[in-house]
């Protein structure tokens, strides 16, 4: 890691100074080795995550696109004039890199959000340390390298950095503590970004942080059954469930719940489940023993306080069947707690704003989906809901390369996309006395 820090130093103050257009061609030219490398992707991530096709394919659709975007924002780093109160005298905000910045990606979308994590950073000037999954090094850190290195990216720019099982934290450590990283950015569980954050705040240093989130939508009854049970399995089903933006809670108008929920667990039964690697899997492998058994205990304690299986509820192998659960209430620790898996509580509400209510009472604030016809009603949900995301009249699963994704709450805090400049560039006052003051 140490090595690594060296290098993303030493190679800071001439990556900083080359000219945004040197470095837009750089971004460019890798999206396009990317984008020839699709279809060597997508076995890739069925091997190393157990992605089934349908993520596979989103992953490497997208992930050039990254690479595009922070194509578009090398003039990003711009200042301003702003008034002075002394005669003749100049005042400017001056916007820069800040110099070295710290990537940790998770497992579960390793190239997109590896890419997210280190793409901005690199187009404001700054260089980087991208510490990937150790679930996920291939796609998520030496692929990545690979495409940087062939793009014609000087050396130092990137610098990938893979562990072992249990090691994680003393690369993190290392991040946190060398003076030289002056910004930290994680995507993970919010217990790690919790620990991250207090450690940073010892050493004074930013962290951007989006961590967990138990993502509602929320089903009005004017809602087309048919479209509102569509986009809740898509997003509580897409990559098994492991993705933070996943529908985690399903919440349903009365007036329609029973009819919802009979089209519901249809459609979810009829997801096939097996080898991420054919072409019809729908629901592949967990991505370890330890996710399965934990899910496995969230689904029976739901069940020992009340809840009902209405289909799935079963495994085998890592491959955990998609799973309906109903009569789930806010008493019940599976609603208070983010199930990073094929599994979805129903939860009836009153009416939209006891909806709302239901939706708004949790600790994390990440994103929310609200199905409605009612275009005007949905926008008023998604003013009171308390997440950094809302998408109306879709799932909660959603996520553009220049969007301001980001987290509230336990969630965490920064954005990325178009406003990500903020969170890696420094803001500067500086001033030009025209004329000796008196």
């Amino acid at each position: 890691t140490r090595l690594a820090i060296n290098a993303a130093a030493e190679a800071f103050p001439a990556w900083a100074a080359m000219e945004p257009a040197k470095k837009r061609i750089l971004f460019l030219k890798a999206a396009d080795i990317l984008e020839k490398r699709k279809d060597e992707i997508i076995p890739m991530l069925a091997e190393e995550t157990g992605a089934a096709l349908p993520f596979g394919i989103f992953q490497s659709l997208i992930s050039p696109e990254f690479f595009r975007e922070a194509a578009s924002q090398v003039h990003r780093v711009t200042g301003k004039i702003i008034p002075a109160e002394i005669p003749d005298c100049f005042s400017m905000v001056l916007r820069q890199p800040v110099g070295v910045v710290g990537g940790i990606s998770p497992w579960n979308a390793p190239p997109v959000l590896s890419l997210r994590a280190i793409c901005f950073p690199i187009a404001y000037g700054n260089t980087t340390v991208l510490k990937p999954s150790s679930q996920s090094p291939v796609t998520g850190g030496v692929l990545i390298a690979q495409i940087f290195e062939e793009a014609g990216f000087p050396k130092g720019v990137l610098n990938v950095v893979t562990n072992g099982p249990g090691r994680s934290g003393e690369v993190g450590d290392e991040l946190v503590t060398d003076k030289r990283v002056r910004r930290i950015t994680f995507t993970g569980s919010t217990d790690v970004g919790r620990e991250l954050a207090e450690k940073c705040g010892k050493h004074l240093k930013k962290i951007t942080l989006e961590l967990g989130g138990n993502d509602p939508v929320i089903i009005l009854n004017d809602a087309d059954i048919d479209y509102a049970v569509n986009a809740a399995t898509y997003g509580r089903f897409m990559h098994q469930g492991q993705v933070c933006m996943n529908s985690k809670r399903i919440i349903v108008e009365k007036p329609i719940a029973a009819e919802f929920i009979d089209k519901f667990v249809k459609k979810v039964s009829s997801l096939k489940v097996g080898n991420p690697k054919n072409a019809d899997t729908i629901i592949g492998p967990l991505i370890n023993s330890r996710q399965l058994d934990r899910l496995k205990v969230q689904v029976e304690k739901a069940v020992s306080e009340g809840a009902k299986v209405l289909c799935g509820g079963k495994h085998e192998g890592n491959c955990y069947y998609p799973t309906v659960l109903s009569d789930v209430t806010e008493e019940m620790q599976i609603f208070r707690e983010e199930t990073f898996g094929p599994v979805a509580p129903v939860i009836t509400a009153e009416d939209w704003e006891d909806a709302v209510r239901i939706a708004n009472n949790s600790s994390y604030g990440l994103s929310a989906g609200v199905i409605t016809t009612d275009l005007n009603k949905g926008l008023r949900i998604a003013e009171r809901l308390e997440t950094g995301v809302v998408h109306v009249n879709d799932s909660s699963l959603g996520d553009e390369t220049h969007a301001p994704l980001g987290g509230m709450k336990d969630s965490g805090w920064g954005k990325n996309g178009m406003e990500a400049v903020e969170e890696f560039t420094e803001i500067r006052w500086v001033t030009l006395q025209m004329k000796n003051r008196h």
